[in-house]
């Protein structure tokens, strides 16, 4: 039966553990190499022929062993499917591992999401190895790699502070890194998949208050005014270049990127980007026809290499790069040092994090939108869960259907987590046909999703009970909201650190003895990545300014049982003070109340009672308006219920 209750879903990992009620299959989902012969689900993939024709190609190359990192020439998080050589050679698709291949061994290192993944997907040729560090890498090498042996890799693969840490890591060990710029799987990759053949787009003028041109005036301005003096700025991240000139591709699933580079110097600009896909409007767009100072001269996306060998030989000159996503590749070859110029991000990347009015405001409308689409999947699973046919599948299905109605909408952010019971207790589960469980109102059930629209990025995790939570469930769910709004209602200094806050988020948990294994929250874009850097709460993220925007996520998981992830999106805005100036605290703009059945608001504070009533009122204000513009009164009803007491 449908509750009156609220929907509180948490940003959920899960696992790929088959539903025991109603299931398709059986089988053990994990394989057993233990045993003669090995037992195998049929989730694995069988990679033997692969691992031989690719050791072949090692032997006249003279090298001991072959490192294939999870990433592209750009260093990015989500990469195109032609990029995926970890999925290729192991069958194991997570989005974070890196693979080392010998002539008798075969290893792939991946954090603790993904282990039981990687059980699941991999056959007996694979050791996994769970020190998902290039220390512990760096070990295995030694171990296995006789002295004098040589580790080859693909240098555009690697960034300049992987190749130094691997580095330094060998070092004294008489083991040492050589660099083959042809990527020695891609030569096994008989079938890789090929560029898309979309062409690139412009964004709408509505959506845009900077044109490309005011960027490049301000990137331009920076660099005159560095004290190293660069005479050029290299970007390599695909979102530096689409940032830079408002374009958008289709090249990385759920990312509108593209392939791209760009060598930015005082008085020329060249995008590196593959030709056959810029179209004459395009073209006139980029004023790609002149040779001035605000002409953009088109190159083959190839070329960069030799471009930037032609720059650094002309005498007077300094590259500036950021070591975090430029490829050794490009690094290795400015030389010698004093004309190389580093930061660990480039001015482009710290200029997009903040965010102007027109990104604030047409930010904040997108996630108005997006909280629609996930009322309606909220409501429509309280219907239908009790009668026992709905899954996790057909539920991801339903919240990408219903955000595909809203206006703007360009598809899903990422592929969405449905999770119920056990396979919300791993991180970054997606159901498919074979491993999708049957949703029932005996289990908690996470939904983490986000979509892609013209005016913005969404992303947002809630979690819900349809029965009678257990004791644990409760507390803990009630925790992991506490956690939440404990980061969401700090206020402190402009220029803090997520990280130095970031413990806010776990401490209702620690009190217990609880935590999660993941990071407390990350960067979100404008029609860009859902994990947008160098914002966020991890060591590496950048201080908070006004107009960042980032997700809250707390969370908590029981292995084998439940898992709870509560994410909303916050927008860091000045707040006044009694006494100081400078300070800064989060607006939420997620706009989805959370599961009212879940919440012991005995455990809640004051203050953190009077903060939810606040979220609950901002609801009724700004997502009731929209509910009414699109006719949906049932969904209005259910979202303007109140959530605790006062």
């Amino acid at each position: 039966m449908p509750s009156n209750g609220g929907w509180l879903l948490a940003l959920s990992v899960a696992a790929l553990t088959v539903n025991t009620i109603g299931a398709a299959t059986s089988e053990r989902t994990e394989r057993n190499c233990s045993v003669t012969p090995p037992y195998l689900p049929s989730t694995a993939v069988n990679t033997t022929i692969r691992l031989q024709e690719l050791r072949e190609h090692m032997l006249p190359m003279n090298i001991s062993a072959y490192i294939i990192p999870g990433t592209d020439a750009h260093l990015s998080e989500y990469i195109a499917p032609r990029d995926a050589r970890v999925a290729f050679m192991t069958g194991f698709t997570g989005s974070a591992g890196s693979v080392v291949v010998t002539q008798t061994k075969a290893s792939l290192w991946t954090d603790s999401r993904y282990w039981v993944q990687a059980e699941r997907q991999m056959d007996c040729n694979w050791d996994l190895e769970t020190d998902f560090s290039i220390g512990s890498v760096a070990e295995w090498l030694i171990a296995e790699v006789p002295p004098g042996g040589e580790i080859g890799f693909d240098p555009f693969l690697f960034s300049l502070k992987t190749h130094n840490d691997y580095s330094l890591n060998l070092e004294f060990s008489n083991r040492s890194l050589r660099s083959i710029p042809i990527n020695l799987v891609d030569r096994v990759w008989k079938d890789r998949p090929s560029i898309r053949p979309d062409s690139l787009t412009r964004l709408p003028d509505r959506v845009i208050q900077r044109s490309w041109q005011i960027k490049v005036d301000d990137i331009r301005t920076q660099m005159k005014e560095d004290l190293y003096e660069p005479t050029a700025l290299l970007l390599s991240a695909l979102d530096e270049s689409a940032w830079l000139f408002n374009m958008r591709g289709n090249d990385i699933p759920y990312n509108p990127f593209f392939y791209s580079y760009t060598l930015l110097t005082m008085d020329e600009i060249w995008l590196f980007v593959h030709m056959n896909r810029v179209t004459d409007d395009l073209k006139e767009y980029l004023n790609a026809s002149c040779d001035g100072a605000l002409c953009v001269q088109l190159k083959s996306y190839d070329s960069v290499l030799d471009h930037v060998k032609q720059y650094v030989a002309t005498p007077g000159v300094k590259v500036w790069i950021g070591t975090e996503y430029t490829n050794y590749a490009l690094y290795e070859i400015i030389t010698p040092q004093d004309k190389l110029m580093t930061s660990t991000y480039s001015p482009v990347l710290m200029a997009k994090a903040v965010k102007d009015e027109t990104e604030q405001r047409i930010l904040r409308d997108a996630h108005i939108r997006d909280a629609v689409a996930v009322v309606q999947l909220l409501m429509w699973l309280e219907k239908v869960v009790p009668n026992g046919k709905e899954t996790e599948l057909s539920a991801a299905e339903y919240v990408n259907h219903a955000r595909s109605k809203q206006k703007d909408n360009r598809g899903p952010s990422f592929e969405t987590i449905s999770a119920s019971g056990p396979n919300a207790a791993l991180a970054h589960y997606s159901p498919t046909n074979d491993t999708s469980r049957k949703l029932t109102v005996d289990e908690m059930y996470l939904v983490d999703s986000g979509g892609q629209y013209l005016d913005g990025t969404t992303d947002i995790t809630r979690t819900v009970h349809w029965g009678n939570p257990t004791a644990l469930q409760k507390e803990a769910f009630t925790r992991v909201l506490m956690g939440n709004i404990e980061i969401s209602r700090t206020i402190f200094p402009t220029g803090t650190r997520g990280v130095n806050m970031e413990m806010l988020g776990r401490r209702a948990l620690w009190e217990l003895g609880l935590n999660y294994g993941h990071g407390t929250g990350h960067g979100v874009g404008n029609y860009f990545g859902v994990h947008e850097w160098p914002v966020g709460f991890q060591s590496n993220n950048i201080p908070f300014r006004a107009g960042m925007f980032t997700s809250i996520e707390p969370g908590f998981y029981k292995e084998n049982d439940f898992g709870i992830r509560i994410e909303d999106v916050v927008v860091i805005v000045p707040v006044d003070t009694k006494y100081g100036h400078n300070y800064l605290t989060f607006d939420t703009v997620s706009l989805v109340p959370y599961d009212r059945k879940l919440i012991d608001t005995s455990l809640l504070s004051s203050e953190q009672l009077q903060w939810l009533n606040r979220y609950y009122e901002t609801i009724r204000r700004l997502l009731v308006p929209e509910l009414d513009s699109q006719g949906l009164h049932e969904e209005k009803k259910s979202s303007t219920h109140k959530p605790a007491a006062d």
